[in-house]
């Protein structure tokens, strides 16, 4: 049984692991702004999205103010930050489902770590060359977990969870 609960927490231990060595790295390992160009028409995004402003971390995001492949970037940044701590909640509440907790505090639990974890990520990255670390990352961060949490608790709260061994899953 032991080997089994283990197993559920390999998903949550590999996104950790992955996050911990993308954030590790400096900004310029992680510049897609050259591919991006090869795969999106960019006369079209500043046609299209010229006018569009917003304010991020005190700073302007427009095409204007950044150029179109730095625009489209922030947004793929951005929406991996979502995606992947998206992920991270969805498995952490599963594992801790799975491992018998009840839907509420699995929840509870899943959320304290999906934030800690963005805190520190956000932290680590204040020690890595050319990384900025931002609060609005970590409210991303949290709200991509609390939405797969959310998800996963509607998937799960019907379930019963029996507890089996390994042997015979």
């Amino acid at each position: 049984m032991r080997l089994y609960k283990f197993y559920q927490w390999i998903p949550v231990l590999l996104i950790v692991i992955g996050v911990f060595y993308s954030s590790s790295q400096p900004y310029q390992k992680q510049d897609v702004r050259p591919e991006i160009g090869k795969y999106v028409d960019l006369e079209k995004v500043e046609e299209n999205f010229g006018d569009v402003k917003l304010n991020y971390a005190g700073s302007e995001v427009s095409v204007e103010a950044r150029g179109a492949a730095s625009f489209v970037e922030f947004f793929i940044r951005k929406g991996a930050h979502f995606t992947v701590f998206f992920a991270l909640g969805f498995f952490a509440f599963r594992a801790m489902r799975l491992n018998g907790y009840q839907t509420m505090k699995a929840a509870i639990i899943a959320l304290m770590l999906v934030s800690s974890y963005a805190a520190f990520d956000e932290t680590h990255q204040n020690f890595t060359e050319n990384r900025t670390p931002h609060l609005e990352d970590v409210m991303i961060d949290i709200s991509g977990g609390a939405a797969a949490i959310l998800l996963a608790s509607l998937i799960y709260r019907n379930r019963h969870i029996k507890k089996t061994s390994f042997r015979n899953v």
